[in-house]
């Protein structure tokens, strides 16, 4: 493919999920750079809410920007695009922490497994804000 080609073909893709291209730049942005103490270091498990909500959120806001959009998926296109890649990106993630950061983050399986929570749930609540959409949008 030209890179002429490959450019546009971004450019459609980014304006068609804008929300979806942003919070895929903001978690990598923050699970990139030095976490700084906050009070927030003192609630139990604050990293892994964290992650959940990150990928739920992740989630839940392709299927919203899918249904939006009116995009057609088969099965296995949703199960790719909703499910499986935002997992990769997490665990991909976790490789970078723990290989790329000079040990100012560290991967953590745990936050993989959570990340994986977490689309979980962002699959169960974003099917359900697409079809909410999907059907608002056919009464309008």
């Amino acid at each position: 493919m030209d890179s002429r080609k490959a450019t546009a073909r971004i450019r459609k893709g980014a304006s068609q999920w804008p929300l979806t291209c942003a919070l895929i730049v903001i978690i990598w942005v923050l699970c990139l750079i030095p976490i700084p103490e906050t009070p927030l270091n003192d609630i139990s498990l604050i990293d892994k809410w964290t992650h959940f909500v990150m990928y739920g959120g992740l989630c839940s806001v392709i299927w919203l920007e899918k249904a939006w959009h009116r995009v057609t998926w088969t099965r296995m296109q949703a199960f790719i695009y909703a499910a499986l890649l935002p997992l990769f990106m997490g665990g991909l993630i976790e490789i970078v922490q723990a290989t790329c950061t000079g040990g100012r983050r560290s991967g953590d399986i745990l936050d993989f497994l959570t990340d994986g929570i977490g689309v979980v749930l962002g699959q169960i609540i974003g099917i359900l804000l697409a079809r909410a959409v999907s059907s608002w949008r056919k009464d309008s």
